[in-house]
């Protein structure tokens, strides 16, 4: 018999080892389990036989686990600690009061957006759970696809992605943002076409920030000139304030950020902000409740 075989036919027993275990006594494990003891013993026996040897031996008036009982039912104690955690977990998903949520979000909204979500949220849901992701906007779909995230908060919106659907929840307005000893810092407005022979300082590719930043240089008829690369908005401004480049970013908040000038562009620039979500799948209820709550916000 191969260990895989064995694991299948001893798995339905693993409850049995545990409480053999726990209490060193076949009566008060049945009592444990709320079977009868002649129950436990044959089941004690078919067990044995499945592995070639006996998993308990006599002693004295009762009887005691043997070596190889003894390995089976220390496994058999780590499992059920699992299968509780999974269960008490698969009874959470489920439950609207005290759900699970798995949300992933842009960095750059977790500053304000993220926490005003879910203050509201928990107002009215104290107990239910949630499990925050932070990502590049092209991470943040990677993982909604694969099922690792339950909602996603993305900018620009997914449009193009037939398998996914999303709800606006509002625009955040894309400022420059340069030195203070800058040749723009005293601008009242900034044009696009006015950065031309800038250097940039830019988020990776693959953040929604960056997709909006190429598009509009692109769409102005010129390729930023980029001096540095990174995956925080913090990390950029600070690149910003020491007089490295210039960067399109959201305004700061709160206040003003230390070195750094946010100039207004003209024509405006928004990005808009979207809770996505995988059009198709079943929503557990506390995911299907955050979202109806926010969709009739929107």
């Amino acid at each position: 018999m191969t260990y895989e075989s064995l694991s299948r036919r001893l798995a339905p027993n693993l409850a049995l080892l545990a409480a053999l275990r726990e209490t060193g006594n076949i009566t008060r494990a049945a009592e444990l389990l709320g079977v009868p003891q002649p129950t436990i013993s044959r089941r004690l026996a078919a067990m044995g036989q499945a592995l070639g040897a006996p998993l308990t031996a006599p002693a004295g008036r009762g009887i005691r686990l043997t070596r190889a009982g003894e390995l089976l039912a220390e496994s058999a104690e780590r499992a059920m600690t699992a299968v509780e955690a999974g269960s008490r977990r698969a009874i959470e998903e489920v439950e609207p009061a005290s759900g699970h949520v798995v949300l992933g979000f842009l960095h750059l909204l977790g500053r304000s957006l993220v926490p005003e979500l879910l203050r509201d949220y928990r107002a009215a849901h104290p107990h239910v759970r949630f499990s925050l992701v932070q990502g590049s906007r092209r991470d943040m779909l990677d993982r909604l696809s694969s099922g690792e995230l339950d909602l996603a908060l993305i900018a620009p919106v997914a449009t193009d992605d037939p398998t996914l659907d999303a709800v606006v929840l509002g625009t955040q307005q894309i400022l420059l943002s340069v030195p203070l000893e800058h040749r723009l810092a005293g601008r009242k407005s900034a044009r696009i076409t006015d950065l031309a022979e800038e250097k940039f300082i830019q988020l990776e590719h693959g953040y929604g920030l960056r997709q909006i930043t190429d598009e509009l240089c692109a769409a102005a008829g010129f390729s930023p000139k980029i001096a540095f690369e990174g995956q925080e908005s913090d990390t950029v401004r600070g690149l910003v304030a020491a007089g490295l480049g210039v960067a399109l970013l959201p305004r700061f908040e709160p206040g003003s950020p230390a070195g750094v000038v946010e100039v207004p562009l003209v024509p405006k620039v928004t990005r808009t902000i979207a809770l996505t979500w995988r059009r198709d799948d079943p929503l557990t209820p506390a995911v299907a409740n955050f979202l109806d709550r926010h969709r009739r916000g929107s």
